[in-house]
């Protein structure tokens, strides 16, 4: 009995245990993440002014003393993130159109993503077999030991006269990623032009229409029409914009 009596015991208190860690759990995922962030982030704030204060307070350079607890690569990498972020932000405003030029082709070359490497030595190395086989490409050793590759009649190394690079012919992926580079600046292009008409109070883009009745007939036939002449519009767009 007096065994019985234990395992009783045990058994309630495990179901007790249980039922606690079961509430504090639906607790923790009924809590809002955002609201933990947000409260996380005012006890640093609050943290960071009672510091300042006390500092202050005793006569001390709060600065000073915050910077004791960088080491110096954490307080180099901040500065160039911080002159980083002052550049990027200067920048921001228009200064002339040959710099808005530059930054949008500063911007597709990184949307366009890094270059092959790998694919590109397997060519080279591919294109130096077919010149050595084919005779016009000679490995000399000069004197210090190193290995030179002489091309006798240009068609490898490019020169002057070399017409070579316009045999390259580029692979399907290389085209279709240049394909769709092209359709999205047609694409922004065309948004800023409607963007633009709508801002200026012509919401139907070119003017198609000889008073304000005609105008309301012709929004009308738009209603109606416009998802089927879509693609023909934006071709002859595309063809007044070339």
């Amino acid at each position: 009995m007096a065994r019985f009596r234990a395992l009783q015991a045990r058994a309630k208190a495990s179901s007790s245990q249980n039922l606690k860690e079961a509430t504090r759990e639906t607790q923790r995922l009924a809590t809002d993440p955002s609201q933990l962030n947000a409260l996380n982030r005012q006890h640093a704030i609050a943290s960071h002014k009672l510091l300042k204060a006390d500092i202050e307070d005793s006569g001390g350079d709060f600065e000073r003393k915050r910077a004791w607890d960088w080491t110096v690569e954490e307080s180099e990498r901040w500065d160039k993130r911080t002159r980083k972020r002052d550049a990027h932000r200067d920048d921001t405003a228009f200064r002339d159109y040959g710099r808005e030029s530059e930054k949008a082709y500063k911007r597709q070359l990184r949307n366009m993503g890094g270059p092959d490497l790998e694919r590109y030595t397997k060519e080279k190395m591919a294109a130096i077999e077919k010149a050595a086989a084919a005779g016009t490409l000679d490995i000399v050793e000069t004197e210090d030991g190193e290995m030179i590759a002489v091309d006798k009649d240009g068609t490898f190394f490019s020169t002057a006269d070399s017409t070579a690079f316009a045999q390259h012919k580029p692979d399907k992926a290389a085209v279709d990623r240049l394909v769709g580079d092209l359709r999205k600046a047609e694409e922004a292009a065309l948004k800023k032009r409607r963007d633009r008409q709508a801002k200026n109070g012509d919401d139907q883009g070119d003017v198609t229409y000889i008073n304000e009745k005609n105008k309301q007939f012709n929004q009308k036939l738009s209603r109606f029409y416009n998802k089927y002449t879509a693609e023909i519009r934006e071709s002859f767009e595309r063809g007044t914009m070339v």
